[in-house]
């Protein structure tokens, strides 16, 4: 190696030195820095500490409240205003599923309240009507338990709050008018010959009212009391047409929502089934006891039960329930409370009556006015007749608040019927 190679060489390493000497006293003047920083920050610690009253961990724990107090404010403004745009919506969504609903439970039907009219064009045939000294007359409402008024020239008038009871006695009197053979007993046949034909239009009207909903393979006994609603009438509206209404509007609400169709389906259709039946208690009572007899699914029989919130609702399906019964009644001209009460107030003056012994049937006519009191003749002499009319007439008048004076009619006859000859 030459000299001057060596030279360089050291001329080299002492450079180094001197270079790891003033890095050395760089980094041992740094860690007098970081050092005097430290302390700096210490003094700054404690001398914050003393101005605020916290020490470290308390501080850093009010900054974490105070950090986490801003979020949930935030978070609070931002949850509500999502709240407020979903009510919006929500409320515009509902209005369109109620308004949809309304649409697909719009029906078209004019109602008979209380009286049928039946035109006649020659004036004679009331005359057959009638009887010689209005014995026809008198065995057609007794056998009906309708009242018929022929004041008005050319036309008939049926009335009854019983709608059952009218048909009836408007189809008997249709028959009647083609006859030539118009008396008592020709009468009562006709008259029984039309309550059974009634009864097998109530068993098809009922089948028509479950086709309708998509409802199959009820009991055979169902579809006779779904078929009475055509003849009843709740607050002045046609229970059938409420029914059906219904039912369709809350089968369209859920569909919109993802409910249980089936169970809204019959919910709906037997919510007011308890409305013709006869026994103690509501109707939801009844109707709900009904549905119990033929074991229905207890989400169903909820749903009845439920409906007029009798009870706390269960499950969605008995809500819809009890919103499209609502709906349904609550549109403009849908129902009249005044005759609803006038029908329960006849139909409570009949009951008087039939709880007495011997009494086998009453009707009331006349808007309650008048009571006839059919008397079984083997059970009550006429002594015990006329008594009885009395007592029915003293409770009548205490027990309801009907307008003016009430008068009971009780009819007892004694009949031998012979094939020829009949003793009156």
């Amino acid at each position: 190696m030459s000299s001057t190679t060596q030279t360089d060489l050291i001329q080299l390493e002492k450079k180094l030195l001197e270079r790891q000497e003033k890095l050395e006293a760089k980094q041992e003047d740094l860690q007098k820095l970081q050092e005097e920083l430290d302390k700096k920050r210490k003094d700054y610690s404690e001398r914050l500490e003393k101005v605020s009253g916290f020490t470290r961990d308390e501080a850093k724990q009010q900054l974490i409240k105070e950090t986490e107090h801003d979020a949930s404010a935030m978070m609070a403004k931002i949850i509500k205003e999502k709240e407020e745009e979903a009510k919006a919506t929500a409320d515009k969504k509902a209005q369109e599923v109620l308004l949809d609903s309304l649409k697909h439970g719009a029906l078209k039907f004019i109602p008979e309240y209380t009286v049928s009219v039946i035109r006649v064009e020659d004036e004679e045939v009331k005359g057959r009507i009638i009887g010689r000294e209005g014995r026809n007359i008198r065995a057609f409402e007794q056998a009906t338990g309708v009242d018929v008024d022929l004041d008005e020239e050319g036309i008939i008038r049926l009335s009854s709050f019983d709608q059952v009871r009218r048909e009836i006695a408007r189809r008997a009197l249709e028959i009647l008018l083609k006859d030539t053979r118009v008396q008592p007993f020709r009468i009562e046949e006709v008259v029984k010959q039309t309550k059974d034909e009634v009864e097998k239009i109530m068993f098809s009207e009922g089948e028509k009212l479950a086709a309708e909903v998509n409802v199959f393979n009820l009991p055979a006994d169902m579809y006779p009391l779904l078929g009475r609603m055509k003849y009843r009438t709740s607050y002045g509206q046609n229970l059938l047409v409420h029914t059906l209404e219904e039912t369709k509007i809350g089968i369209h609400i859920a569909e919109e929502i993802g409910a249980n169709v089936d169970i809204v389906r019959l919910g709906c259709l037997f919510h007011d089934i308890g409305k013709i039946l006869e026994g103690e208690g509501s109707h939801v009572k009844l109707g709900a006891d009904l549905l119990k007899r033929y074991n229905f699914p207890e989400a169903i029989i909820n749903a009845v039960a439920e409906h007029h919130e009798d009870k706390p609702f269960s499950s969605i399906e008995s809500i819809i329930v009890h919103l499209a019964d609502a709906i349904s009644a609550a549109r403009p001209g849908a129902r009249y409370e005044d005759l609803e009460k006038y029908g329960q107030r006849l139909k409570e003056m009949e009951k008087i009556a039939k709880n007495y012994e011997g009494v086998e049937d009453a009707y009331a006519f006349e808007a309650g006015r008048e009571l006839r009191v059919i008397i079984n003749p083997g059970r009550l002499d006429d002594n015990q007749t006329v008594v009885l009319s009395k007592k029915i007439q003293e409770e009548v008048s205490k027990s309801l608040a009907v307008p003016g004076e009430v008068k009971v009619t009780a009819i007892r006859e004694f009949r031998s019927v012979y094939p020829e000859h009949t003793v009156v």
